[in-house]
């Protein structure tokens, strides 16, 4: 029986042509409600019979949902200034680029790892135009994401170039980083060229800890909740989203940028 009466709704939806007048969607509309109407039980059976895709449909739409209204925020966003401090901090990229990525991550954070990666695709696709400043937002119940922070910092004190190496070793051996802490550190500081004892060193100095401190100051300003977050220019990003998503944020910055 069910089957029939869907058979009959299809029927109809293809006896309306795409280019269909508002009439004839009316129409069309009543029609389908009639046969509804007359059996109510239709929609339950339709549900029983393909919960599956039922709930798939619901979850795409909530998630097209979210994304749209993510989007609109976005660009409220974009015009409000964010102020953050970004002196003295580690910067990928062309300095003087017109997009800025600044990054409230942690080390030891998995989502955080997800994230680097991801913003790695993004500048090779932007170019000069996207430039990544990193601030340390080590989450106090991850073990050594203090500490990997301070060693961060202290690289990017010694020597930038290197400091992004360690970045990219820190986040590619993260578990790694979590369960061996220092003497890992000093291992892949030595990889890439810095001087493992000086780093520890200099990891430890006030100068490195206020950095730190005042990267901590200006998520909890922002009322940033975990990890990660991301000001693309003044747009606030919450969590490791796919490529498209970040680039989406970054035309929108574009857009605004070249407007003013």
């Amino acid at each position: 029986m069910v089957q029939r009466i869907l058979m009959a709704v299809f029927a109809l939806l293809l006896l309306i042509p795409q280019t269909a007048s508002a009439d004839a969607n009316d129409e069309l509309k009543a029609q389908i409600e009639s046969i509804l109407r007359e059996n109510p039980d239709i929609l339950l059976d339709i549900v029983r019979e393909n919960s599956e895709q039922v709930l798939l449909a619901l979850r795409e739409g909530n998630s097209k949902a979210k994304i749209a209204a993510m989007k609109k925020q976005w660009k409220q966003d974009v015009a409000v200034p964010k102020n953050v401090a970004l002196s003295g901090r580690a910067i990928r990229g062309n300095a003087d680029a017109p997009i800025t990525i600044v990054a409230f991550s942690d080390f030891t954070c998995p989502y955080c790892e997800r994230a680097a990666y991801t913003l790695n695709s993004l500048m090779s696709h932007y170019g000069k135009t996207v430039r990544l400043i990193f601030k340390n937002y080590p989450l106090a119940s991850h073990d050594n994401a203090h500490l990997a922070s301070q060693y961060f910092v202290a690289a990017n004190n010694l020597d930038s170039a290197k400091a992004w190496k360690l970045y990219d070793e820190f986040f590619a051996n993260r578990e790694k980083l979590m369960a061996e802490g220092e003497p890992f550190m000093k291992q892949a500081a030595k990889k890439v060229g810095l001087d493992p004892e000086k780093l520890a060193e200099e990891a430890r100095t006030d100068a490195v800890n206020a950095i730190i401190e005042q990267d901590m100051a200006d998520a909890k300003a922002l009322e940033l909740e975990g990890t990660p977050y991301f000001l693309v220019n003044n747009i606030l990003i919450r969590g490791a989203l796919p490529l498209d998503l970040y680039s989406e944020a970054v035309e929108i910055a574009l857009d605004h940028e070249n407007k003013q």
